[in-house]
């Protein structure tokens, strides 16, 4: 028996994989107790402890530690000169136009940070040696007087030779024994010494969170006689037992988002869409990523609260747009949504659970999308009343009829979604003409053809029990580690053989922390080289095939260089203006976990809703549709509007749409078919 449980900002998502079929569950997620929320769906599903073979976790545990400040006092060791890198920070305004700007106050203040007598050049010589018998009575008092409970190290230069880092961490574990020390050469190995120390700082910031969190769910699967694997979804797609990412906690910052990801490709991939482009709308937002040839972007940089988070993650762009989130009235008088959200608790008013704000999931009530005798979570009714209730004084203010109002939230998220998805496709060269639009989610499916309608998309490809695809990703989730390397390198005559040499050394890196963690033998290795022009500022990542490794030659990287540079800036062929040079190495290792279920092999009888007549308010008018359940849908196309009901999401066809379901249980909506 294997099982995914994924919590979000709404509900807990749970699917269970057995010799019986794919079962899935909802439940009321638990924001002040996670993890309790992990129990509550295993027990709602009827799933004894020693009875999983294997689970596998997704949480916003780590994120919500950051964006609520939750984490221990935390103590950060630089090198002397460089106390003030995370006050100082990049020179870019997350805000321009706002005068009153400040820049967000980084997790370390200055006076919980102590400079290190020591300097470490470029090369990884070292031009002043660290002396612990000088230092070590200095950082002593300095942990006495803050109390510290926990220790970030992050060294000029360590990525280059951690010698120093090492012997802190050294004397601390004899010295403070006990005490979380993060070292920033376990963390990330790249230069640029803002984003390395911010991201040292978030890893040891949320490594007491995540372990005890961690802890305490392990404890309880030993008291109920659990003896399977427990793994943890990372950030960038792949997981890990979660023995591993206890000692690299930042992986996990976007470990929900990221499962999603990974589950809408798999499912995806089962009616040939391997060029798609994500939506996934929960609760409190809206997720939306690109995938190219079944591969998601990654990116080498993304940011927790403004943050900078310096190690590959799935590049996933975030807006408020979640079934939870608020819609109000700007001080300008501007309609908006999001981003402050309702979230679980009370959550939105059609909830029933004394909420009296209006949200987007009221909205969808409000205009007939959700229809108010549906069922969410398996259970929890909605009350079409009190979301009219709530939308009542916002609509009075504006001078417009709860309909108008409703379905005017509903296009402006719309429009915010679009404006997501063409950040990461048509700002990055990338036509979303040419993907399929896979959205997820409880509210994905009920947005996706006015998305798609906006971008010019065709096709809409609706996954089984969409509801619940983040937690099939995690099932899904192949085992992956990733690792990082600054090492300028000149494409010269000599370059080949560095290359080798660096990616061999790293390789073999992986493949002992491989071993330590016993994953599997079947390991997939995977290489990209970061690169540029000499004396930009900044790098573009450069896929290298492993294949042709022995034979690489300068030529052909320089050629691999050219590719990616046209792709992305789309200048055609231009000669080489000045040296390219190798800045950074990034490599990974995959171990496929093996196949899953469709989610379309559900254990037990489909949901079956009567087919009956229904009016949906849509763009400004009231429609005439009809709601049935998504199982009805068979392979002959049925043209829309139509409001389709499966056992964890509505489908919501408009006019000019047709839904088909193809033979891998995918729904197919087609515009103008």
């Amino acid at each position: 028996m294997k099982v995914g449980v994924e919590i979000g900002g709404t509900f807990t998502d749970l699917v269970c994989i057995d010799e019986t079929g794919v079962r899935l569950t909802k439940v009321p997620s638990t924001p002040r107790e996670p993890d309790r929320g992990v129990f509550d769906a295993i027990a709602a599903a009827g799933i004894p402890l020693d009875g999983m073979a294997d689970l596998a976790h997704g949480s916003t545990v780590a994120t919500n530690a950051v964006l609520e400040r939750k984490g221990s006092r935390l103590a950060l060791l630089t090198t002397e000169g460089f106390r003030d890198v995370l006050q100082l920070r990049r020179q870019d305004r997350e805000q321009l136009f706002d005068i009153f700007y400040r820049k967000p106050d980084p997790l370390v203040p200055r006076y919980d940070t102590l400079e290190v007598p020591e300097r470490t050049v470029s090369d990884g010589g070292i031009a002043r040696d660290l002396d612990m018998a000088v230092f070590g009575p200095v950082l002593a008092r300095f942990l006495d007087e803050g109390q510290h409970g926990a220790v970030a190290i992050c060294l000029l230069n360590s990525f280059a030779n951690p010698a120093h880092e090492r012997a802190i961490a050294d004397w601390l574990a004899e010295h403070r024994p006990g005490l979380p020390v993060t070292c920033s050469v376990d963390v990330t190995r790249e230069f640029r010494e803002y984003e390395r120390t911010s991201t040292a700082t978030l890893a040891a910031y949320v490594q007491p969170v995540l372990d005890a969190y961690l802890r305490r769910i392990e404890a309880r699967l030993a008291e109920g006689g659990f003896a399977g694997r427990f793994s943890m979804m990372q950030s960038n797609g792949g997981r890990v037992p979660a023995a591993a990412i206890r000692r690299n906690a930042v992986t996990a910052l976007l470990s929900g988002p990221a499962a999603g990801v990974t589950g809408a490709i798999r499912q995806a991939a089962l009616s040939g869409h391997r060029d798609i482009i994500t939506l996934d709308i929960g609760g409190t937002s809206a997720d939306v990523c690109l995938v190219q040839d079944g591969r998601p972007e990654l990116t080498r940089e993304a940011r927790v609260d403004t943050l900078p988070v310096l190690m590959p993650m799935v590049d996933i762009t975030t807006i408020g747009a979640g079934g939870g989130s608020l819609v109000w009235v700007d001080d300008g008088g501007l309609l908006r949504v999001g981003p402050r959200s309702a979230g679980a608790d009370p959550g939105p008013a059609c909830y029933g659970r004394g909420g009296t704000q209006p949200t987007l999931t009221d909205a969808h009530v409000i205009c007939g999308r959700l229809p108010s005798d549906a069922k969410l979570a398996g259970a929890l009714p909605l009350d079409a009343g009190a979301a009219r209730k709530a939308y009542e004084p916002l609509a009075a203010e504006l001078g417009m009829s709860v309909e108008t109002l409703a379905d005017s939230a509903i296009q402006i998220a719309v429009a915010n979604i679009v404006s997501a998805i063409r950040l990461v496709s048509t700002s990055r060269g990338r036509d979303p003409r040419d993907y399929a639009l896979v959205p997820f989610g409880g509210a994905g499916p009920l947005h996706a053809a006015a998305v798609a309608e906006a971008l010019a998309i065709d096709t809409v490809v609706v996954p089984p029990n969409a509801g619940v695809i983040s937690a099939y990703g995690l099932l899904a989730a192949d085992y992956s580690l990733y690792d990082s390397l600054t090492r300028r390198t000149a494409l010269d005559v000599g370059a080949p053989e560095a290359v080798r040499a660096t990616l061999e050394e790293m390789l073999s890196g992986l493949h002992r922390r491989a071993d330590a963690i016993s994953l599997g033998a079947d390991r997939h290795p995977e290489a990209v080289l970061e690169m540029r022009y000499v004396g930009q500022a900044f790098e573009i990542p450069v896929p290298l095939d492993l294949g042709g490794l022995a034979t690489l030659t300068t030529e052909a990287l320089l050629d691999a260089f050219a590719a990616e540079h046209r792709r992305i800036y789309r200048l055609g062929a231009v000669g080489q203006v000045r040296p390219v040079e190798i800045v950074s190495y990034r490599v990974g290792l995959h171990v496929p976990h093996g196949t899953v279920p469709s989610l379309a092999e559900i254990a037990g009888p489909p949901l079956t809703v009567p087919e009956t007549a229904a009016t949906i308010f849509d763009g400004g008018r009231d429609r005439p549709a009809r709601r049935m359940a998504r199982a009805a849908i068979g392979a002959d196309p049925v043209a829309g509007p139509l409001a389709l009901q499966d056992l964890t999401a509505m489908v919501y066809v408009p006019e000019g749409w047709t839904a088909a379901t193809d033979p891998s249980g995918n729904l197919i909506l087609r515009r103008g078919a």
